[in-house]
């Protein structure tokens, strides 16, 4: 039983890595990363737990690099509604077509910005959430693209790994 963990703690840590070369590496590009699209396949394919410890912390250290802020705090909510919202899914990804999943991924980047709007409305003042939310539309749709094309080339290649992996466990 302790192996089995070990090598769970190691798979999660390995994923964790992998999202923060991701999204430092695309840190040039505003919201266009692939952290929400690895959080989303974890979660399917690994389960609702493994998906928030990998986004607690890839948020922990990727804002070592990036930079801690309230905006830490919105992107721990963002990411966890979002992982409630594709759990459901697990079951049934297996048999819905890679461009639905990846319109699915992509409409997590639109909800993304959403929920960042509406978690840091009480920081900022509830008559700037409008005007902050719709000012921020265009890189919501960036994240979404973002999201909709790293679904596509990413989900082929890690579900078989992470899956060939768990039946190590």
């Amino acid at each position: 039983m302790v192996h089995n963990n070990t090598k769970r703690i190691a798979l999660l840590g390995l994923l964790t890595s992998f999202i923060y070369v991701g999204r430092v590496s695309f840190s040039f590009l505003p919201n266009i990363q692939p952290m929400t699209t690895i959080l989303i396949i974890i979660t399917l394919s690994m389960g609702l737990a493994d998906g928030l410890i990998v986004a607690l912390l890839s948020l922990v250290v990727t804002n070592l690099s990036l930079g801690f802020g309230i905006w830490t705090i919105a992107q721990l909510v963002a990411f966890t509604t979002i992982l409630l919202v594709v759990y459901p899914f697990r079951r049934i990804y297996n048999n819905i077509p890679l461009v639905v999943m990846a319109f699915v991924s992509g409409f997590t980047g639109l909800l993304y910005g959403f929920i960042i709007s509406l978690v840091q409305a009480p920081f900022f003042g509830w008559l700037s959430f409008f005007p902050y939310y719709i000012s921020g539309i265009p890189y919501d749709i960036a994240h979404a693209a973002g999201n909709f094309v790293f679904y596509l080339l990413l989900a082929p290649i890690f579900f078989p790994i992470i899956h060939k992996q768990i039946n190590k466990f």
